[in-house]
């Protein structure tokens, strides 16, 4: 165990010195290497904001039902204790005109509109929750208060979120497949770097399995190489992520204000930039380990 773990280490250090060796070169493959690892992780950190916004508000679709006019309050009440025994209703909450009409005064900057109306043009109302939330039960349930004498107008209010919703899904999985794509085209990046390092060292690798030293043994430093140029692009795309929130967060945040949307933007958490670093490792590994494998041991050295 000590001899397996004292040569992997070795082999790290070594790879560790041929990054060193040529500092400028592994600068810039490492920050190629950033530079396409960047836009999806930057592209996921603004959809995982948008996804936190969408989950503080209820994705629970509710059905606000609107009572006519002239339905006096002790009518509109009645028919809130039938709403209350159906089935289909998980809950019901009834909204009087006054008291609708408070609340778009204290919000959205209505109070001298409101003051000026002569009198109340708002409606009673109920929010509905049903206790299912199928498209048929919706439909049916809309359907059925259609038909009440006392309803004037029913509308969906929350299909807005469930478009939210689907907009952050469609692009979580488009940054999944860009990753993907960008993923394979650095797989093949790496594999050529480490295909010109075989290719340099194909003398000193020749005379290491003359003088018997394993196959194994002459791949570990390769394949720790690998790693290191990914893990190294990694850091440098988290810094890049980190500089592009730090200039767009303020052009957002102004953008989402006007739509009167308060959006906090916090970037890649801890979480991501550990899967992030993990990824860029991973495809440094998996470059070199398809590079030695082609070029190491489909070629004989010795």
């Amino acid at each position: 165990m000590n001899n397996w773990f004292r040569s992997h280490l070795l082999a790290l250090l070594e790879a560790a010195l041929r990054l060193l060796s040529k500092p400028f070169g592994s600068f810039m493959s490492a920050l190629v290497i950033a530079i396409a690892l960047t836009l999806p992780a930057l592209m996921y950190a603004v959809l995982d904001d948008f996804a936190g916004l969408a989950k503080g508000v209820s994705g629970k679709p509710e059905i606000s039902i609107f009572l006519k006019k002239e339905i006096p309050s002790p009518d509109a009440l009645r028919l809130q204790e039938i709403l209350k025994k159906d089935a289909r209703i998980a809950s019901v909450r009834y909204i009087a005109r006054d008291e609708a009409l408070k609340q778009l005064a204290a919000s959205g900057g209505f109070a001298d509109v409101v003051g000026s109306l002569q009198e109340n043009p708002l409606p009673d109302a109920f929010i509905i929750e049903p206790a299912n939330s199928t498209p048929a039960d919706f439909a049916e349930l809309k359907t059925y208060f259609l038909k009440l004498p006392e309803v004037a107008q029913v509308q969906l209010d929350s299909a807005w979120v469930e478009r939210l919703h689907a907009i952050v899904d469609l692009g979580r999985s488009a940054v999944l497949m860009l990753a993907g794509l960008l993923g394979a085209a650095l797989m093949i990046i790496i594999f050529n770097t480490i295909r010109l390092q075989i290719l340099t060292q194909r003398h000193e690798i020749s005379v290491s399995l003359l003088v018997g030293a394993t196959r194994a043994y002459v791949r570990r430093p390769f394949l720790y190489f690998g790693f290191l140029q990914g893990l190294m692009g990694g850091v440098f795309a988290w810094a890049l992520v980190a500089w592009l929130m730090h200039l767009l967060s303020p052009r957002i945040q102004s953008l989402a204000q006007t739509y009167s949307i308060v959006l906090s933007l916090h970037g890649l958490l801890w979480w991501h930039v550990l899967a992030l670093l993990g990824f860029a490792g991973m495809l440094g590994w998996l470059g070199a380990s398809l590079s030695v494998h082609r070029h190491l041991h489909d070629r004989p050295f010795a």
